[in-house]
């Protein structure tokens, strides 16, 4: 079964426009679980321009499914990460003034600095996953690091899935069978939607989670988010 976890930014998003707490993220999170997710997605960027640091220890007492908590590894975002301990961070190479997650990880360039968090992130007993594109050389340098899992970038699929479904959801097939013989689980997410999810998953050999946000919280906006998770759930159901 691939899991559902459901990045609550954009509720963040909506609430720090007004400065108040409505909608209530924690509450929101909590309803998400109730309505069948399996997990909750936040990614605490140092702007707090919609998750804030005072969240993310509000909610990991009230998770009760798998909290991930993703973003770029300064010191600040570490320290936070092992003082909560989710049950997994995902690593990405975002800027901090980064609208949204643009690129995977250039892993080779980076393996040393990669290598010393995901240790770290193990000695705190936290699942540790990469987020990368659909290289496999970089997929197999991802294995070097010791991290779990990797998530592979989707919006090049999501891109390009209107104009050939087939040829887009190739190269995240070779990617998921490359990642699962060297050893790591396989995540994906970004842009990833009703439109596009089921086929992906129906075609991905390999599949233990996505992660999704702006799409699914746009969704809930006319369908409410309990039809909405139902209808994602429901991707995740066919092969």
């Amino acid at each position: 079964m691939t899991n559902l976890s459901v990045n609550i930014n954009k509720v963040a998003t909506l609430r720090n426009a007004r400065g108040e707490n409505n909608p209530d993220v924690c509450k929101f999170a909590v309803d998400c679980e109730r309505f069948g997710a399996n997990g909750i997605t936040v990614h605490p960027r140092p702007d707090e321009r919609h998750i804030r640091r005072s969240d993310v220890f509000a909610l990991r007492p009230l998770v009760k499914t798998e909290f991930n908590i993703e973003g770029y590894p300064t010191e600040e975002f570490i320290e936070l990460v092992l003082a909560v301990k989710p049950a997994q961070v995902t690593l990405v190479p975002d800027a901090p003034d980064s609208i949204t997650s643009n690129a995977g990880w250039d892993v080779a360039s980076n393996i040393e600095f990669l290598s010393t968090i995901v240790e770290k992130l193990h000695e705190a007993g936290i699942r540790a996953s990469i987020f990368v594109g659909t290289d496999i050389e970089n997929i197999r340098m991802a294995a070097k690091t010791g991290a779990d899992r990797v998530e592979l970038f989707t919006k090049p699929y999501a891109d390009n899935y209107a104009v050939s479904p087939e040829k887009a959801v190739a190269p995240f097939v070779e990617a998921s069978i490359a990642a699962h013989k060297c050893g790591l689980g396989v995540n994906a997410g970004h842009d990833l939607s009703l439109e596009n999810l089921e086929f992906f998953h129906a075609n991905m050999p390999y599949l233990d989670e996505v992660s999704i946000g702006h799409a699914l919280i746009s969704d809930a906006l006319y369908l409410g988010i309990e039809n909405t998770i139902r209808a994602y759930k429901k991707c995740l159901c066919k092969k």
